[in-house]
């Protein structure tokens, strides 16, 4: 009963919180991470984040990448491999250079400052995903770029994490891949990888031909349903995201005849339950109790946090060649932190390597920083439209 409340006020508070966001021009994922912070702990208390909700979060966010990965071209991921690669490297370099001394400068121990770096070398693409789908430029240089750099990115906080957890001697519990020594880890994420090319190229054609020949209602649906959690689960199983396995078997599903039938029967899914309760759960792990004392850290790490992301992956996307504009919207795509800095937050709290108030503290600079990614996202790539429209009116001279 308490879960079909939540559901309920939640599908309703986003339904017309959306509706309204789009009318006046901001996009609709901020409006449901808004109706997360106001229900939530931090303001109304009318929702907490509960087991069974995080599971619809979850599966939001896989749901979210899959289509993703589904829309995507792979043609063009291959083509800007380069220039993800060089901005998720240094996107992922100077926000750990800056945000450790942030966590120096607020006299932070070294331990506690290099898992505060790990933290917000992070990016959480889902959010990015949506803005970029609202404004149909999934496919744009921009956004393929993001795309790419964010599994990037995703691999080399996990490279990261593990070396710290390994030279600091903590034990870090589920999902961190902790128990495996780094070198074990680094090759179950190089076998995951290289088993990617198998499934696109034979087990995904294999198990829609098989969707196709069942008896029951969407079978080529369901077979790249189950595609889309195995791969996610195994990304797991191998200290990677659960959202690194959902994008590829999208991108799998998107080379077979079955692509266009998945997309509008997974679409309406996503979308009508588990996505919008994905961008809420966000909003719901904001708690402002034990904070007054915190607000200059919290203020400080956010900008740091905000621009050091920006900035960072903007060189990368300068260094392949974009010019300063797209630069700036690559770099804004990849502000978000999202799920993937609170996952990360929540192993640093668990193993005792942070404070219950700087805890907190940390994970209001998250929220901030992931409310303000889609507003700097949009305003970025407005101009690049704007001097795409400008160059077209250009004509050489006769």
């Amino acid at each position: 009963m308490e879960l079909l409340r939540d559901l309920t006020l939640i599908l309703l508070a986003t339904t017309i919180v959306g509706h309204y966001s789009t009318r006046i021009g901001i996009p609709a994922v901020i409006g449901q991470l808004v109706i997360g912070v106001l229900m939530g702990p931090a303001v109304l208390g009318w929702l907490h984040l509960t087991h069974d909700l995080e599971s619809f979060a979850e599966i939001g966010v896989i749901v979210l990448m899959f289509i993703a990965g589904l829309e995507s071209d792979l043609q063009l991921l291959k083509r800007y491999l380069k220039p993800s690669v060089l901005v998720a490297i240094m996107g992922v370099l100077i926000p750990v250079a800056g945000t450790y001394l942030v966590g120096i400068f607020y006299h932070l121990n070294v331990t506690e400052s290099m898992f505060l770096s790990v933290i917000f070398a992070a990016t959480s693409v889902s959010i990015s995903v949506e803005v970029l789908k609202e404004m149909n430029a999934l496919n744009s240089r921009e956004g393929t770029t993001i795309l790419g750099a964010a599994v990037v990115d995703d691999v080399l906080a996990v490279v990261i994490l593990s070396v710290l957890v390994s030279t600091t001697g903590t034990a870090v519990a589920d999902g961190a891949a902790a128990s495996s020594s780094l070198l074990l880890t680094t090759f179950e994420q190089i076998i995951y990888f290289a088993a990617i090319y198998f499934v696109v190229r034979w087990v995904a054609p294999y198990l829609v031909k098989i969707g196709d020949r069942l008896m029951i209602p969407m079978g080529a649906t369901l077979m790249a349903v189950i595609l889309c959690f195995g791969m996610a689960y195994v990304a797991e199983l191998v200290g990677l995201s659960n959202v690194v396995g959902a994008f590829f078997a999208g991108i799998a599903i998107s080379q077979t005849s079955a692509k266009s039938t998945v997309d509008r029967h997974i679409e309406p899914i996503g979308y009508a339950l588990f996505i919008p309760v994905f961008f809420v759960s966000i909003g719901l792990n904001m708690d402002f109790k034990g904070l007054g004392n915190q607000i200059s850290f919290i203020i400080v790490l956010t900008i740091v946090a905000v621009l050091t992301k920006q900035l960072g992956a903007g060189l990368g996307a300068k260094m392949a060649g974009f010019h300063w504009t797209s630069s700036m919207a690559v770099g804004a795509g990849m502000v978000s932190r999202g799920e993937m800095a609170l996952i990360i937050a929540q192993i640093g709290y668990q193993a005792k390597l942070m404070s219950p108030v700087r805890y907190s503290a940390i994970v209001a600079a998250i929220i901030v920083a992931t409310l303000l990614a889609p507003f700097l996202l949009r305003f970025y790539m407005n101009r690049v439209r704007k001097g795409e429209v400008d160059k077209s009116k250009v004509r050489p001279a006769e």
